[in-house]
């Protein structure tokens, strides 16, 4: 994927779009993305209940309803840029878990200060400033909007809220 040019100019996140080739990258991708927030929102039921229990609950199926819209829709190309993108950081907590139950309390709290700075960077400044920005206006250059025009990016903005 980040030979593509759309990857990294976001005016090509939607030339010739709706047709649109999908690489078998991106199929793979999207299944396994889409099986993982599925047995996440399966898990969750048998899991330890949190007081975040509810916002895990709408986190997990809006990105379930985004990833399959995105699919149906044929947004594959925004699709993938924003699931690497949420993607860059939830590794780096999820390595700052294991350490934090291993008890490596020092490579712990290291992984979770880069895990802090690459989320702020990702979620807070490139999703909504680049990203949505791609989604919500570059779309209008090309095609009016339609229904999947204003329901993605709803999604979109439940997820980020």
């Amino acid at each position: 994927v980040p030979q593509k040019p759309w990857f990294y100019d976001l005016r090509e996140v939607w030339k010739g779009y709706p047709i649109q080739s999908m690489l078998p990258s991106q199929y793979w991708y999207y299944m396994i993305e889409l099986s993982f927030y599925w047995s996440l929102l399966f898990s969750i039921a048998s899991d330890v209940k949190r007081k975040d229990f509810k916002e895990q609950i709408i986190h997990h199926v809006a990105t379930i309803i985004l990833i399959s819209f995105s699919w149906f829709a044929n947004y594959i190309r925004a699709g993938t840029l924003i699931m690497a993108l949420h993607d860059s950081s939830d590794y780096l907590l999820e390595s700052a878990k294991m350490f934090n139950y291993a008890g490596w309390r020092n490579t712990c709290n290291n992984i979770f200060i880069v895990f802090a700075a690459v989320f702020i960077v990702t979620r807070l400044v490139i999703l909504p400033f680049w990203i949505m920005h791609c989604t919500v206006v570059y779309p209008l250059d090309l095609y009016p909007p339609f229904f999947g025009y204003y329901f993605f990016n709803f999604m979109m903005v439940v997820l980020q809220s």
